[in-house]
């Protein structure tokens, strides 16, 4: 029952993600230094910034256990 709740879960989140790329796919423009720039979908920027500050939370706040 747990593993369905689970599925369900995962394929609300995904079809909310689905909609919010769709809604959102005008173009930005990144900036670089040197003069570089690129061209993405704005929800990509989004999507992208969330991830990496996910990883980011997880790995500062992910600490070894000591054993006692």
């Amino acid at each position: 029952m747990m593993n369905l709740i689970l599925w369900i879960l995962r394929i609300g989140v995904f079809l909310a993600l689905a909609v919010f790329a769709s809604k959102n796919a005008q173009s930005v423009i990144l900036h670089y230094y040197l003069d570089k720039s690129i061209e993405l979908p704005l929800s990509v920027v989004v999507l992208s910034s969330f991830a990496l500050g996910v990883v980011m939370t997880l790995l500062l706040a992910w600490r070894p256990r000591s054993k006692k």
